[in-house]
């Protein structure tokens, strides 16, 4: 079986990758149906959509328990069961590398320089019209996240940085950038096409429309340390730079420690999404010296198998 999947074709080792995270997100959702009333305080998932039921704690602990197993069932099961089967999977995701803090430091500085084009594609995206059950979607969502982000004291933001921040940024990496991004790129022979198509598909499994340009805009930033450096390490530290922000804004709003509010709709002049743009692509291109100075050469590394 094994063998059948490294000799598969790019488009099947992808359908592959899909498949196996279709029947983990069926065994995810069986179990939750069963067990989420079972932690919720007898409250059935159905239930749980109404506000005032979510405002229960029971409920929110339901919610935290269920997008935990979410996360690593949907994603890094998935990821790392194929990563195995193509053989040394360390390897195979770009995890048995180091890490080399001047590396570390430019992935990290790509991220935060790319915020300013993030904040201003989330704009764009509000100009985009969409279908009225987009909208209804993104309000339930947003009214789940602010129960889910409650934060009264440090244990809670230690609890939120690893359910919101850590565990998505190691599972979403492992499946996206480790398993996906590759098999993408080889199936469309084009390195930089494959990180975009990877960043909107990224995206699109978040099922989150309203802020769908954002989030491509962050996947390619991501997608872009991780294609010039071959390091799921450095992807991982970036996308947790960015959850974990957020976390913390929201513990230090909420606990009157600053006074603007993290999900405030902020303009950002076209300027300044330029600049940012501009910023981002030299650090990139830093990055790829670096990475090519300690010995990785992206172009060679994409030619040769993968496994």
């Amino acid at each position: 079986m094994m063998d059948f999947i490294r000799k598969a074709s790019p488009f099947g080792q992808l359908a592959i990758l899909l498949g196996l995270m279709s029947v983990c997100y069926l065994g995810y959702s069986v179990v939750m149906l069963m067990v989420f009333p079972a932690i919720s305080g007898g409250y059935t998932v159905m239930h749980a959509q109404d506000p005032a039921v979510m405002a229960i704690p029971s409920v929110a602990s339901a919610f935290r328990i269920m997008q935990f197993f979410y996360t690593f069932w949907l994603f890094l099961v998935p990821g790392f069961l194929f990563a195995w089967a193509m053989g040394r999977p360390g390897q195979f995701l770009g995890l048995k590398r180091n890490i080399p803090f001047l590396q570390l430091i430019l992935a990290l500085l790509i991220l935060l320089c790319s915020l300013q084009l993030v904040a201003a594609s989330a704009e764009w995206n509000k100009a985009i019209p969409l279908p009225q059950r987009f909208h209804d979607m993104e309000k339930m969502q947003e009214k789940l996240t602010k129960y889910l982000v409650q934060m009264d004291d440090s244990w809670s933001l230690v609890r939120n940085l690893f359910l919101m921040a850590l565990m998505p940024a190691i599972a979403e990496e492992v499946f996206f950038r480790g398993c996906m991004q590759p098999l993408i790129q080889k199936l469309l022979r084009n390195a930089w096409l494959g990180v975009i198509v990877t960043a909107i598909l990224f995206s699109a499994f978040h099922f989150q429309f309203l802020t769908f340009l954002p989030r491509v805009v962050l996947g390619f930033a991501i997608g872009a340390v991780f294609l010039v450096t071959g390091n799921l390490w450095l992807a991982i530290a970036a996308h947790f730079l960015n959850n974990g922000m957020q976390v913390v804004l929201f513990y230090l709003y909420q606990n009157k420690l600053i006074s603007k509010d993290p999900s405030a709709d902020e303009t950002v002049p076209l300027y300044l999404a330029i600049f940012s743009a501009v910023i981002t692509g030299l650090l990139i291109w830093r990055l790829q010296q670096r990475a090519k100075q300690a010995g990785y050469n992206w172009k060679t590394a994409l030619a040769g198998p993968k496994n």
